[in-house]
């Protein structure tokens, strides 16, 4: 039964009911036996359409684009692309920050030193110094 059958029968059940009290007792009685015998006539459920009824599937391909999840979708995209973004930047910002430390390294190793500029207090103000010209 689609859900075209299922609003007919309640609109001939509202209408119906509507003019219940106008019907004769004659049509009103076989409107009974008729019931009667429908009723008697209906085959009993299905064990297995009731124990479907609770269950969903794992995963529903028509309520992944409900205009809910469409929404949910609408703001959890562009928060994604943020966090990735920044991600990128950090890692950039790190990798330029190591090459720039790198290359301190290897100007302070490559240049011909005596031992005791090492131990001196402004070697580092130096360093940064040297650092800071290029």
């Amino acid at each position: 039964m689609n859900t075209d059958d299922i609003n007919l029968a309640y609109k001939v059940r509202h209408a119906l009911n509507e003019n219940l009290d106008a019907l004769p007792a004659s049509t009103t009685e076989r409107l009974a036996a008729a019931r009667a015998r429908a009723l008697s006539r209906k085959k009993p459920d299905a064990p297995r359409a009731a124990a479907r009824q609770g269950k969903r599937p794992l995963f529903d391909f028509r309520s992944l684009f409900s205009s809910t999840n469409l929404a949910r979708l609408g703001v959890v995209a562009p928060m994604l692309a943020l966090v990735i973004g920044m991600g990128g930047v950090y890692q950039h910002e790190q990798q330029q920050r190591l090459a720039a430390m790198a290359e301190a390294d290897a100007a302070v190793l490559a240049d011909e030193l005596p031992l005791t500029a090492y131990l001196d207090h402004g070697f580092n103000a130096y360093v940064e110094s040297q650092q800071r010209q290029q």
